[in-house]
């Protein structure tokens, strides 16, 4: 603000004194008058708060706006790590369950396998036991059989392997049904 100069008893010391004193006391004086027109100007300074507070304002908005659009970023990175780690597990788990499959389907297979290596043998020892008893009973017939009837018999002891093909067939037909049986729980 303004600061008074205050001199002692003594005035100027001539005229040209006086008229700096003078000069350097409007100077103040106006300084002064400046100041309280600027304090008394309401609207002047309401609009330049205002100009100030828009200022703000904007450069507020711009601040928001940036921070805004490295959140979303933010956010879209979040996802896409979440969905590619979602992903990738959906991609292990898919391979353990193939892999799982995978060996029930090596194990069924073994276990079929087993089972027809199983009907085969007792398809075998039935085809075997059927050929015995009709070589047997073969025996028994041509000696009790009539003569025309021992001819028969006789060729059929020459060649065999009708018979044996008969007798698979049957010893087959023996084992499905026991399989069917055992399968029905009988």
């Amino acid at each position: 603000m303004t600061h008074r100069r205050t001199r002692g008893t003594g005035g100027a010391k001539g005229p040209d004194e006086l008229r700096r004193q003078i000069e350097h006391t409007r100077g103040q004086l106006g300084d002064t008058i400046e100041e309280l027109a600027a304090k008394a100007d309401v609207k002047g300074r309401a609009m330049t708060r205002a100009a100030d507070l828009r200022d703000k304002a904007g450069a507020m908005t711009v601040q928001l706006r940036s921070t805004a659009a490295q959140a979303g970023h933010a956010v879209q990175d979040r996802a896409t790590q979440v969905g590619h780690a979602v992903q990738e597990r959906a991609s292990h788990a898919g391979h353990a369950v193939q892999g799982r499959a995978s060996h029930a389907g090596h194990a069924v297979q073994g276990k079929a396998a087993h089972v027809g290596h199983a009907v085969q043998g007792r398809a075998a020892q039935a085809g075997s036991t059927v050929q015995g008893r009709a070589t047997r009973a073969g025996h028994a017939v041509e000696r009790r059989a009539p003569q025309p009837v021992r001819t028969v018999v006789q060729a059929g002891l020459r060649h065999p392997r009708p018979l044996l093909v008969a007798g698979a067939a049957v010893a087959v037909v023996v084992a499905a049904v026991l399989l069917r049986r055992r399968q029905d729980g009988r």
